[in-house]
């Protein structure tokens, strides 16, 4: 049989061979001597005995043990060779008492090169042997801005913490996100039962992953796992039967699809504006009554972006009397909002909307599962496929509240309250910071966070003494109070100059109104694997401002020109020469911010005085 088998593993390599060299590749294996940093820019690491990945190990550490092998560790030699003999040996040898002696090898960039043990390698290769015992030499170059070098140097600081070297990211922080994906804090070490359940949870998972055509994406089976365990828990994926695990894998693939995507998000700024067919028109279906669910964080007496949106669930209520019924559910959480989607379902739901950006991976799993019912999160800038998600343009807002405090603060002095800085809160606080610079050169920001327990902000207005404030957008039911939108400080008083608007009602209303009459489909490109995102703002008309008559007439004429130019997109609010705390964002006159841009910024245009806060988590 040995013979045998090489005549089959040598008509693997020939046929590795020939692919690598018609695609104009090396078709023999690497040489890690080629690759090698120069003399001097890298350390090396003896790691003693390890269990080295089959498939991590891609090459040779010399070139005059490379050209016996295709670049599959196939061999090429021709079965008269004394090689072909040892390989046979190699082979009855293995089948006969496996081949326990370790292999010598080198690992850079957790890819491994063998220096003594290349044919031992090749059988168990095609014997389909998972892993190899090897004496193993770590090389580690220095440290760069290099995407790839940074990746290993965040597997470093994982390997430390669990010695796993067999999965591996495409992306910068998935390691971090590993660690805490599987319960772990940062910088916990991994116990040996830790290792045992992790090694069978994966094992599990790519088996199946790569049985199903994983290999083909252009994505590691660990980007794959990451996302499936994010989505799904790790300990519930652990606790999966095998049929469980690949029915799971098979409705989540477009979700692996999309990690493949290097802009995975297909970003709708305008409502769909795509006409119906005319036989549509004269002779419109009969559609059954929509029954849709909002599902909020808090209350609307608690919250004012949970009031906002119940606001919004009501006009709906109102503007399709006969179409729609709605219900709501109140003080969701991790631990039941996969039960309240559940419920919702379970009532004849067919519309969901989850409000706020902690719900959507279980708005995610629920899409998966039941793949007639829409769910939509209200979120920015998510990569998901088989939801959508939806969120305002609040910047274009923020800017004319801005540029109302610069006109009517008369010693240049504005704060600026915002809550935590995610989902576009930077780009918010910028934009303020940009319409109060653009009508008054002088005006600084003194930016404040509400949810820092240890400022008094009241005392820091009155230190700084700033006499226009930006507080909190919606005044909520249970706390009455007239410290909300932009107000100017008279005697220790509030007088309210204008407040922003997110009407939540008027975009629920229009992505309904799509539903009803067949253009939701037109969003969705069949060919694509991107994510849906709606990103609406003044010219959808689901963002305004609201102006006081406490305002001079003269700047709500300002107001109204600068909306004007917003809403029809001859101007954007980060557009032309900007300032960062730091330096220049953009240098070009007749340039603007691209939408991904503005939606992850994380610096503070340069008259803003303060910073941005880390995130706990």
């Amino acid at each position: 049989m040995s013979r045998e088998d090489y005549k089959k593993a040598y008509k693997l390599g020939k046929k590795d061979y020939q692919a690598r060299a018609h695609r104009g590749v090396r078709p023999t294996l690497k040489v890690l001597d080629d690759i090698m940093p120069e003399k001097g820019s890298y350390s090396e690491l003896s790691l003693g005995l390890v269990q080295i990945p089959t498939d991590r190990i891609v090459g040779t550490k010399t070139e005059a043990r490379s050209t016996s092998f295709a670049g599959n560790f196939m061999p090429i030699l021709q079965e008269d060779t004394e090689f072909a003999s040892k390989w046979s040996n190699l082979s009855t040898s293995h089948v006969e008492e496996g081949i326990r002696t370790p292999i010598k090898a080198y690992e850079y960039m957790n890819k491994f090169y063998v220096e003594e043990g290349n044919k031992r390698v090749s059988v168990m290769k095609y014997f389909g042997v998972v892993s190899i015992p090897g004496e193993v030499i770590r090389i580690i170059p220095e440290s760069t801005e290099e995407k790839e070098n940074k990746i290993y140097y965040e597997f470093l600081d994982f390997y430390r913490l669990a010695p796993i070297n067999y999965i591996w990211f495409s992306k910068e922080g998935n390691f971090a996100k590993l660690q805490e994906a599987v319960g772990k804090e940062p910088g916990e070490a991994w116990n040996e039962q830790d290792l045992l359940t992790f090694s069978s949870v994966y094992t599990r998972f790519s088996a199946e992953y790569r049985a199903m055509g994983g290999s083909k994406l252009k994505i590691t089976p660990g980007d794959a796992f990451l996302a499936f365990i994010t989505l799904y828990g790790y300990a519930a994926i652990d606790e999966t039967t095998t049929n469980e695990l690949k029915a799971l894998i098979e409705k989540s693939w477009e979700e692996f699809e999309l990690l493949q995507e290097e802009e995975g998000i297909d970003l709708k700024m305008e409502p769909n504006q795509e006409k119906k067919p005319l036989l549509n028109i004269l002779n419109p279906l009969i559609t059954p009554k929509m029954k849709i669910a909002f599902i909020y964080e808090k209350t609307p007496g608690t919250s004012s972006w949970t009031y906002g949106h119940e606001l919004g669930r009501l006009y709906l209520e109102q503007t399709f009397l006969e179409e729609v019924e709605t219900i709501s559910y109140h003080n969701g959480n991790q631990d039941n909002i996969d039960e309240l989607i559940e419920n919702a379902i379970e009532k004849g739901c067919n519309l969901i909307f989850t409000t706020t950006p902690s719900f959507v991976q279980a708005s995610v799993k629920a899409a998966i599962a039941y793949p007639k019912v829409h769910i939509l999160n209200c979120s920015l800038n998510t990569s998901h496929r088989y939801i959508r998600t939806y969120y305002s343009r609040m910047h274009e807002a923020k800017f004319l509240m801005g540029a109302i405090a610069g006109a009517m603060a008369e010693n240049n002095r504005l704060t600026y309250i915002a809550d935590y800085p995610f989902c576009g809160t930077i780009a918010n606080i910028n934009a303020f910071a940009f319409g109060a610079k653009m009508i008054n050169p002088r005006a600084e920001v003194y930016l404040e966070w509400s949810t820092m327990e240890e400022v008094d902000i009241e005392e820091r207005i009155r230190e700084t003494g700033s006499s226009c404030i930006s507080g909190r957008d919606l005044v909520i039911p249970d706390r009455p109070s007239r410290f909300f939108g932009l107000y100017h400080m008279e005697g220790g008083l509030p007088r309210n100059l204008a407040m922003p608007v997110r009407h939540w009602g008027r975009f629920y209303e229009q992505l309904i109104r799509t539903i009803m009459d067949g253009t939701w489909k037109y969003d969705d490109d069949p060919s694509s694997t991107k994510a849906i995102n709606y990103w609406w703002g003044m010219s959808a008309g689901v963002i305004d401002v609201i102006c006081s008559r406490n305002l001079p007439i003269g700047t709500r004429r300002l107001v109204k020109l600068l909306k004007s130019t917003i809403r029809s997109e001859v101007f954007n609010p980060f557009s032309g020469v900007l300032f960062s705390q730091t330096g220049m964002v953009e240098e070009k006159i007749d340039q603007s911010l691209l939408p991904e841009e503005i939606m992850t910024m994380d610096w503070l245009a340069e008259n803003v005085i303060g910073v941005i806060p880390e995130m706990e988590g």
